[in-house]
C-alpha cells in the first residue's frame, strides 16, 4: 500500500528485481539461480533444490553449469553416489557470494522502501 485508504495511489505498489549480469547483457545470477544456490546450501542437494523449486535436476544442473562458466569459479562441489547417495556443498566462493547477495537484497529492500515512501508521500499530496 502507497497511501493512506481513499488516496489515489492506495493499490499502487513498486516492484523491482536485482539480478547480476555480464558486460554482454547475460544474467548471471538473479532470482532462480539464487534460490536454486541457497537451496542447494540449505538441502546440501542439487537434486533435493530442483525438486523444492519444481524444476528438473538438468535444468537445476544447467543453472549452475551457466553461472559458474560466467563467473569463472565453482559455486558447487559435487560428491557422487556411496552408501548414502551424492550431494552437493558450495565451494567457500559459492557461500561468501550467496550472502553478499543476501545482504545485497536486504539493502536494496531497505532503499528501496525509503525511496518509495519519498515518491508516495510527494504524489498523494
Amino acid at each position: 500500500m502507497a497511501g493512506p485508504k481513499g488516496s489515489k495511489y492506495y493499490d499502487v505498489f513498486l516492484k523491482f528485481n536485482v539480478w547480476l549480469e555480464n558486460t554482454g547483457g547475460e544474467s548471471i545470477l538473479g532470482n532462480g539461480k539464487f534460490e536454486l544456490i541457497e537451496g542447494i546450501d540449505q538441502l546440501g542437494s542439487l537434486k533435493a533444490a530442483a525438486d523444492k523449486l519444481g524444476i528438473s535436476y538438468r535444468k537445476a544442473w544447467g543453472m549452475i553449469r551457466d553461472a559458474e562458466e560466467k563467473l569463472g569459479f565453482c559455486l558447487t562441489e559435487k560428491h557422487r553416489g556411496g552408501q548414502h547417495g551424492g550431494n552437493s556443498v558450495l565451494t567457500e566462493e559459492g557461500k561468501e557470494l550467496i550472502e553478499a547477495y543476501k545482504e545485497l537484497l536486504i539493502e536494496f529492500d531497505e532503499a528501496i522502501y525509503q525511496i518509495t515512501k519519498k515518491f508516495f508521500n510527494k504524489v498523494n499530496k
